[in-house]
């Protein structure tokens, strides 16, 4: 089995302190931010077309978030400099087969940008891979939601899109597939919790940023620490929701907390992943 070092992963973002411009929209702009402090990061998250450009020649990892569509010249603007710079850029598809809008602006920023990572739920990263309508709003249509069953459906999905935009692909559901080429990971860490609050996939594309900005010669093994970080942290609120018989709001915040307090030792022995063979 391929061996995955997602504690050193962690240890170069505290280490590197990466800051990680974002363009991403404003019901979790604030989320967004806090999740990249508590790993160690640090984040700006300028959108002015006439300001991105300067913002991204001072970063170390660029995230672009379609539920930030009214942004669209901006992500471009910034998406083209950091390609320029050499700069990692992160794409979140947010509800990216819902409007014709968002459509035809995923479509011009895979055709402009080069990515290092995509994050999406299996909705979006299918109108990505087929170019079509999809998902339930900003969530994943149920039709799509990943099943074991499903699992092998799911990493050739990732690995299409991986191949044909050359960036590593997280898709998010109840099992994480992160694909690069070939090369396929399925992560089994998390909380269904995690789905009932507003933000979760964006927090995780902010994090993917900074393990990006930190590790920017390794798109995919950053894209599988991030994702590994987060989902423990899941886990770690969601014991937290349990003890204190709290809700989805303070499962929130104690989200954001556990990634605060999460430790290399318990990633190295939290994470339950397997490599895809098929």
């Amino acid at each position: 089995m391929e061996r995955m070092d997602f504690a050193a992963m962690l240890a170069a973002v505290r280490e590197k302190a990466p800051l990680v411009q974002c363009i991403t929209n404003i019901v979790t702009v604030n989320d967004c931010a806090n999740i990249l402090l508590a790993a160690g990061a640090s984040a700006t998250m300028a959108h002015h077309p006439l300001e991105v450009a300067d913002a991204v020649a001072g970063v170390q990892a660029l995230v672009l978030n379609l539920g930030a569509v009214g942004d669209r010249e901006a992500m471009l603007i910034a998406g083209k400099e950091a390609n320029r710079l050499g700069v990692p850029v992160i794409f979140d598809p947010v509800a990216a087969g819902f409007t014709g809008l968002r459509r035809e602006t995923a479509r011009k920023l895979l055709e402009e940008v080069q990515f290092a990572v995509i994050r999406g739920n299996a909705s979006e990263i299918r109108s990505l891979t087929e170019d079509k309508e999809g998902g339930s709003g900003v969530d994943v249509a149920q039709a799509d939601a990943v099943t074991e069953s499903g699992l092998p459906q799911a990493a050739e999905l990732a690995r299409t899109l991986s191949k044909r935009t050359e960036a590593a692909v997280t898709l998010s559901g109840a099992v994480d597939v992160i694909a690069q080429g070939e090369r396929v990971l399925f992560l089994r860490n998390g909380s269904p919790t995690m789905a009932r609050i507003t933000g979760s996939g964006c927090m995780l594309s902010a994090l993917t940023g900074a393990f990006c900005g930190a590790s920017p010669d390794k798109p995919f093994e950053a894209a599988a620490a991030a994702a590994a970080s987060i989902a423990l942290a899941g886990e770690r609120a969601e014991e937290l929701r349990l003890k204190k018989e709290t809700g989805n709001a303070t499962f929130r915040i104690d989200l954001i907390d556990s990634v605060f307090n999460l430790t290399e030792e318990q990633l190295i022995q939290g994470v339950r992943y397997e490599v895809y063979q098929g």
